[in-house]
């Protein structure tokens, strides 16, 4: 899988940004969610999956491709 950074809102080009990927599907960068009560509220969460926190500045890059 390759990634194409859509957007970052960090001045120093990291944490937090979404990519689209070669598959057409997206990629967030963000911080793990690690709180106990927030992963309670999650119903199915499989081994190979992680709860990933954006800001709401970067929902306007998932209009683009």
């Amino acid at each position: 899988m390759r990634l194409r950074l859509l957007g970052t809102n960090s001045e120093q080009g990291t944490c937090p940004a979404v990519y689209v990927t070669d598959r057409g599907t997206f990629v967030v960068q963000g911080k793990i969610v690690t709180d106990p009560e927030a992963l309670g509220d999650v119903v199915n969460l499989a081994d190979d999956e992680t709860l990933v926190e954006i800001s709401p500045e970067l929902v306007r890059f998932f209009d683009r491709e």
